[in-house]
Formats: C-alpha cells, sequence, structure tokens
C-alpha cells in the first residue's frame, strides 16, 4: 500500500439534468487489486464503473490510469475492457471467434491471434470448446469465454459489471474462486461493481460502499465488516442488531451506554472521545451474541427475551427473540452436530449475552 495509486479518481461528478448520480467521488485502487464498488440500487455504482470504461462523460473531475489522464479519451482508445452482466456474446459467432474478435479489430496477424485465443481458452479452462457457438455452452461456460474476450487484449483495467448474477448459487460460488485465481495469474486490476455482499467480501482485496452517489467506506473487507464507520455501512455489510442510546460513563478503553431497549448497561471496548449524554448507536453482530437458558453472571451486556422465530439454514440457524422492551434481536448459532433436538425452541425465555470487544460504538 506504499505504491502509487494506478487507478486515480478525482472529484468525479456526474449529473443527468436534475439527477446526479455520482457526487464529488474520490478514491485510489492499487496494480492488481480485485477491488469491489458495493451498494445498493440507485447508488451510482454502475454510472461510476460507465464513466471509467468511457461509456459516459464527465460533468467534472479527472480519471487516471497509470499516471495518464484518461478523462477525455473515448472507450475505443482506453486501456480498459469491460465484462457485462449479460456476457454480450455474438450468438452468430463460435467462441474461438468471440474472443478473437477485439484482437482482429486491432489489427493482430493470424497467428498471433490464434496464439492468444488458445492461451486464453487454457486459462478459462475451455480447451476443446473453440468450435461451440455460445448457445452449446452452459451459464458457467459462457460467462468464461466473456471472461476470456475481455483478457485477450491484455488491458490495463477490467470492469465487471455483476458478471455473477445470472448463474446459480452452487456455480456462483464456485466461479468467484475462479475469478480470483485468473486474476491473480494474470495480474491485471480488476474492478467488480456488485450488490451481493458475500461475493464482494469473497473476491476483494479491498472494497467501497457506495450510498446515493457518494463512498462511503473503503477497506479491507475484514475491516468494513467488523469496524463500519456508520450505521449505514453496519446495516448494509450482513446483519447486525442496532440500540439507540447515550453514553453514561467513559473510560481510556471503554464506554458505557444506557437504552431503553435493554435492562442493563451495556460495556462496550471504545478509545474514542465521547461527551456524556452523547446519542450513540450500539452495533453487535448476530454471531456474536450467545444464548442461555440461565442468566448470566455478568453485570452487563445481557437482556432478556421470548425465542419468536428459528431460521434453519443448514450450517447455522438464527434465532429472533423479543425482548420485553419489544426488540427484535437476531442471534446466530452454529449447527455443530446433526440437528435432532434443538437446544431452544419456539416460545422458550432466554437470555442473551455478549462480550464488551463484540459492542460496535456508533457515532455517524
Amino acid at each position: 500500500m506504499n505504491a502509487e495509486p494506478y487507478i486515480q479518481i478525482e472529484g468525479i461528478t456526474k449529473s443527468y439534468d436534475e439527477v446526479t448520480p455520482i457526487k464529488d467521488v474520490s478514491l485510489s485502487v492499487y496494480k492488481g487489486e480485485f477491488f469491489s464498488l458495493l451498494g445498493r440500487s440507485g447508488c451510482g455504482k454502475t454510472t461510476l464503473l460507465r464513466v471509467l470504461a468511457g461509456f459516459e462523460e464527465v460533468t467534472s473531475g479527472r480519471i487516471l490510469i497509470d499516471g495518464i489522464d484518461i478523462t477525455n479519451l473515448p472507450a475505443y482508445k482506453r486501456p480498459v475492457n469491460m465484462m457485462f452482466q449479460s456476457y454480450a456474446l455474438f450468438p452468430h459467432m463460435t467462441v474461438y471467434q468471440n474472443i478473437a474478435f477485439g484482437l482482429k479489430q486491432d489489427g493482430l496477424g493470424k497467428s498471433a491471434i490464434d496464439d492468444r485465443v488458445k492461451e486464453m481458452l487454457s486459462l478459462v479452462q475451455l480447451d476443446g470448446f473453440g468450435d461451440r457457438k455460445p448457445d452449446q455452452l452452459s451459464g458457467g461456460q459462457r460467462q468464461r469465454v466473456a471472461l476470456a474476450r475481455t483478457l485477450a487484449k491484455r488491458p490495463k483495467l477490467i470492469l465487471l459489471d455483476e458478471p455473477l448474477t445470472a448463474l446459480d448459487k452452487r456455480l456462483r460460488e464456485e466461479t468467484q474462486f475462479e475469478l480470483v485465481n485468473i486474476q491473480e495469474k494474470v495480474g491485471i486490476t480488476f474492478i467488480l461493481v456488485t450488490h451481493d455482499q458475500e461475493e464482494a467480501m469473497t473476491m476483494s482485496t479491498r472494497m467501497a460502499v457506495m450510498e446515493d452517489g457518494k463512498i462511503r467506506q473503503v477497506g479491507v473487507p475484514h475491516d468494513v465488516y467488523e469496524f463500519p464507520n456508520s450505521r449505514y455501512v453496519a446495516e448494509f455489510i450482513g446483519s447486525i442488531n442496532l440500540f439507540d442510546g447515550i453514553t453514561v460513563e467513559q473510560g481510556t478503553d471503554y464506554v458505557l451506554i444506557e437504552t431503553p431497549e435493554i435492562e442493563c448497561r451495556c460495556h462496550a471496548t471504545h478509545t474514542g472521545t465521547l461527551p456524556l449524554g452523547s446519542n450513540v448507536t450500539l452495533a453487535i453482530r448476530p454471531e456474536k451474541i450467545m444464548i442461555s437458558s440461565t442468566r448470566p453472571e455478568q453485570a452487563y451486556n445481557w437482556t432478556k427475551g421470548i425465542v419468536q422465530e428459528i431460521a434453519y439454514l443448514g450450517d447455522v440457524s438464527i434465532y429472533y427473540v423479543k425482548l420485553d422492551s419489544g426488540k427484535m434481536v437476531l442471534a446466530t448459532l452454529p449447527n455443530l452436530l446433526r440437528l435432532t433436538d434443538r437446544s431452544f425452541q419456539w416460545e422458550d425465555t432466554v437470555y442473551l449475552f455478549w462480550r464488551s470487544e463484540n459492542s460496535l460504538v456508533l457515532t455517524a
């Protein structure tokens, strides 16, 4: 991370009449990164990708790739290739011809094209598929052909617009690792647009969470998940329990919070300075919460409720527990043993408790 940024987005704004989908966005991406833009529909992530590709002109700001300003370059002159969500394969062409298309447009010789296409087919594990048409391939195979075509011109940057959406869950999970492995082999910088948090966290070296045309947080997946910088990011990345309260005591490495939704005070690890009486939000991930049929001995960080719903997901079960205050809290427990009798059933009274270091204090 001491290297110079490879892709620099500096103060980019894009407006359409009265709509501004991108608002003064600045972002640095490093060479060889697998970077993800993550956010809900309409947050501006796809527009930003299209601006990078050259399909949209910017209203203000500039874009640099490897130190060269490409802001005003047309799409066909940029060292950028884009893989579309629909794959956009030519149905009348064979796999070989699809991959070779861009190389022919660039004027490469027949021998060089043949070598490059064979190299790409081997890279995406489609040796022997060159003579097939797209309609003779599975969804996963078409996705790999589209990737091979994107890689064939050896661009400096590859843009991926939700490329795994059309695949079923199991194939999508397998393809995520295939994409990462291919990206590591070729060493090209990838920028992925997705609304799938699991996909972004699995594949990314770093990720940016967007909202309303702005970037809310940038970081490695672990940091964004464990240390969200705002309530919006905390709610968007994974499931989380949020409790509004005020600070009543401050130490060098902790803060005590009172919330009307929990009967006891909450003790949270926190090194920042907060004036007493500050309005804060206590955030706790469901997998950090433990469940017991008896009241825990700890003075802080516990509450009582009744199990309202149980969602069995195979590897884990999610318990929806309604507190006396009416607040619904989620707790996730791993199913370590084959399920015969549940430890907790519907309508059981249970106690929830958690550690101070698993409590996150949000001020934004």
